[in-house]
């Protein structure tokens, strides 16, 4: 969908922030451990190559993606580190992933015996460069016992299509204080790693919240994700050993001001009546944003103060209900700071009933990003 630029509703990506939290985790490894940021979902949600551009800045080594088309933009905007397509891609690209030097993702012998006639089929075709998912205990991609891990490292060392990179796995509850079910899935890698009988160049299990608050255990390799943006994986659960800053503001204005009386309703199925004479303000972001029909009777600010959105959200538009008469062009924020009260992620996450992932990753692109740029020390 094309950007809307001419409407007043745009997300602000504050590209100082961003080289903070990479640069603060990169301060905490130990020198030989590469960062690999992860860029997936157009960064969740503000921009792929802007991110991963500030990323390098701030030390990261390479980056991670969801899919090969991730992967491939960045490589269209000139970013030549290494990069790790973490989901499963299929056995038909690999001749252009080994082309562009983009890792991919394995989880059984199947794949490798299907890409590799493909890879043979191209002349002076480069190693395809592999990195093993395990499954330990995440239940989603990756080889689950030793027979098999073993198999395909010994197909992958027979080839001279294709070469073993890296090893890694999942954890579900890294984010969690309760960490019994995280050091049964630390003690399942260690058995599948110890296994192979050589040991690739990154073994990795850090995502945000394992390299935050847990020991990666015996890696050299941390994917560090929803910290970049500012975002605490555990939500509130846990505190960062440092601090995150956001980096995503979301602001629109008012486009529409009126009184209604007594009696009056707003927004479809006249789920929302108006008590009393009222100040209502309609803003140009909707649903079709992904500003959730749930939404509803979550606060905007406005000149500081508190507008609860009334009526259902539409799929362009919302109305707030105001304390008092506001022009049309005052600045609305959705997310972010105004004055001296502040909406989160995190906040606008508890009253959606989700997480900050979703929220974030679901900002359409029909909303503009604005990038502030970082400072220059």
């Amino acid at each position: 969908m094309q950007p809307s630029y001419l409407r007043p509703t745009y997300i602000e990506v504050d590209q100082q922030a961003i080289y903070h939290n990479v640069h603060e985790e990169k301060k905490r490894l130990n020198p030989e451990t590469a960062l690999f940021a992860v860029v997936k979902a157009d960064a969740y949600g503000h921009g792929l190559v802007p991110v991963a551009r500030v990323c390098q800045e701030a030390g990261a080594t390479g980056f991670c993606v969801a899919t090969i088309d991730e992967a491939l933009a960045l490589r269209a905007a000139q970013i030549a580190a290494p990069i790790l397509v973490l989901g499963i891609t299929s056995p038909q690209a690999a001749p252009i992933a080994a082309a562009q030097n983009i890792a991919l993702t394995v989880g059984d012998q199947d794949w490798l015996t299907a890409a590799t006639p493909l890879l043979k089929a191209v002349p002076d075709c480069p190693q395809l460069k592999l990195h093993f998912a395990t499954d330990t205990g995440m239940g989603r991609i990756g080889f689950t016992d030793v027979a098999a891990l073993k198999a395909a490292a010994a197909f992958v060392k027979a080839s001279a299509y294709l070469t073993l990179e890296g090893i890694f796995t999942h954890f579900a509850t890294a984010d969690e204080k309760d960490t019994t079910y995280f050091e049964k899935q630390v003690a399942k890698f260690k058995v599948l790693l110890n296994a192979l009988p050589e040991r690739p160049k990154y073994v990795h299990v850090a995502n945000s919240a394992t390299s935050l608050w847990q020991e990666a255990c015996q890696c050299n390799m941390i994917r560090f994700g929803v910290a970049i943006y500012g975002l605490n994986p555990s939500g509130s659960t846990l505190a960062a050993p440092y601090e995150l800053q956001p980096a995503l503001s979301l602001y629109s204005e008012l486009v529409f001001v009126k009184q209604i009386h007594a009696g009056d309703s707003v927004s479809y199925g006249a789920t929302y009546t108006a008590k009393n004479d009222e100040w209502i303000g309609t803003i140009p972001i909707g649903y079709a944003d992904g500003w959730l029909r749930r939404m509803s009777g979550m606060s905007v600010l406005i000149k500081g103060k508190r507008c609860p959105i009334v009526g259902r959200v539409c799929m362009d538009q919302i109305m707030v209900r105001m304390p008092e008469k506001f022009a049309v062009g005052e600045k609305v924020t959705l997310i972010g700071r105004d004055e001296d009260d502040e909406i989160t992620l995190q906040e606008v996450a508890d009253y959606a009933q989700t997480i900050h992932y979703e929220i974030a990753c679901g900002l359409h692109d029909r909303i503009p990003r604005h990038y502030l740029p970082k400072r220059e020390d």
